[in-house]
């Protein structure tokens, strides 16, 4: 398990990438590469047993040290109801996935370059009446398999696991999932039911992030694998 501090950061993989944050997010990166031997983890599915729990930043900051490590990485909002990650990049939103999939735009007019080399976002687009049926849809699948072919790795935001069936939809199609737990705030009860919820569908949990951890000073802020 990974643990990171209660610093709000955003995306300093970026802004600090020497800070101890981002050593963590590397190393998260690193543990997520070797948790297989025998397959690869390409298609990586960020939840969470509840909203507010640190996800999205995650997601970002995952992203960002697999693309400075030299790989073409994807991320894809998949959450069809409250959206983020195009907040988090400053990207717009108005197509994206939901505009693919609705056959309103071919998937090259709304893939979005970062300030980060080999690092796209394909953002939610506009929310549709039927998330499930869309994330669920044979047109999904199709588009995923394409994606597949032209990046290294693709990182999914989703909604909270427990908040509606999406998350454990997209969970289906991945090659893994990381669950991101805020430590403190989010009952363990909850947890472990986000974490049933998963195994009930098959999903292959690889890990977990324990998101703002209380880091006492006398250890010098430095933090590790626990």
């Amino acid at each position: 398990m990974s643990r990171l501090t209660n610093e709000r950061v955003g995306l300093v993989t970026m802004a600090n990438p020497r800070s101890n944050s981002s050593e963590a997010y590397r190393k998260l990166r690193t543990n997520i590469q070797f948790s297989s031997i025998d397959s690869q983890i390409q298609t990586i599915m960020i939840a969470s047993a509840s909203s507010g729990e640190g996800k999205t930043t995650t997601i970002g900051n995952l992203a960002v040290t697999y693309a400075q490590e030299g790989k073409k990485v994807l991320v894809m909002d998949t959450d069809l109801r409250k959206p983020a990650v195009h907040l988090m990049f400053n990207i717009p939103n108005h197509v994206g996935l939901t505009s693919v999939l609705s056959s309103q735009y071919q998937v090259t007019e709304v893939l979005r370059e970062t300030g980060v080399e080999g690092l796209h976002v394909l953002s939610s687009g506009p929310i549709p009446p039927n998330p499930s049926e869309m994330i669920g849809s044979r047109k999904m699948t199709a588009l995923l398999e394409g994606l597949k072919e032209e990046y290294d790795v693709i990182l999914f935001d989703t909604p909270p696991v427990l908040t509606v069936t999406d998350a454990l939809i997209i969970s289906s199609l991945c090659d893994g999932v990381i669950l991101v737990v805020n430590a403190g705030k989010v009952k363990k009860d909850l947890v472990k039911k986000a974490k049933a919820h998963l195994e009930h569908v098959n999903a292959r949990i690889l890990g977990a992030v324990l998101n703002n951890v209380q880091i006492p000073k006398s250890r010098n802020n430095s933090y590790g694998e626990k």
